[in-house]
């Protein structure tokens, strides 16, 4: 890894510096571009060049992505950030505090479909018309067993 000149430190980086300092591939950083997560700007010589907040906008994706954060989402919040400014804690605190419902109501459906998988396993029954884990939306149970023709209009 190269020591950073502090003479540096104002200048923009390459898409492999980027790479190398925010640990993730070229690859990802192109695709988080192409998505509309980071932002890039071409030198003279036609190089993609990064300011340098760009770093701490892919912290904030990688830990929103480790999260269960859906990109779309991500992109969203990210939009609500100034530009040419390096997110601050006050910013994550605002974004993270945007997700905290998101991720309690998943908890709470894994916490229902685990515990519903318990009682499941319990009974060992896995019946199609009344079992809410192997089939929780049918509608048709109502009708008896059996296959149904739906009609596909």
């Amino acid at each position: 890894m190269a020591i950073l000149d502090p003479a540096d430190m104002d200048k923009d980086l390459s898409v492999g510096e980027v790479a190398e300092r925010s640990g993730v591939a070229v690859s990802t950083i192109h695709f988080y571009e192409s998505k509309g997560l980071i932002a890039s700007w071409r030198s003279s010589g036609n190089q993609r060049r990064f300011p340098r907040d760009v770093l701490r906008r892919i912290a904030v994706i990688k830990v929103a992505q480790r999260l269960g954060v859906p990109l779309a989402t991500i992109a969203q919040a990210l939009k609500t950030l100034p530009d040419g400014r390096t997110p601050t804690a006050e910013d994550w605190k605002r974004l993270s505090a945007a997700w905290k419902a998101d991720l309690d109501e998943r908890i709470a459906v894994l916490t229902k479909l685990r515990d519903g998988l318990e009682g499941c396993i319990g009974c060992g029954c896995l019946s199609l018309g009344e079992c809410p884990l192997r089939n929780p939306w049918d509608e048709l149970s109502e009708d008896g067993p059996g296959p149904r023709l739906l009609d596909p209009r």
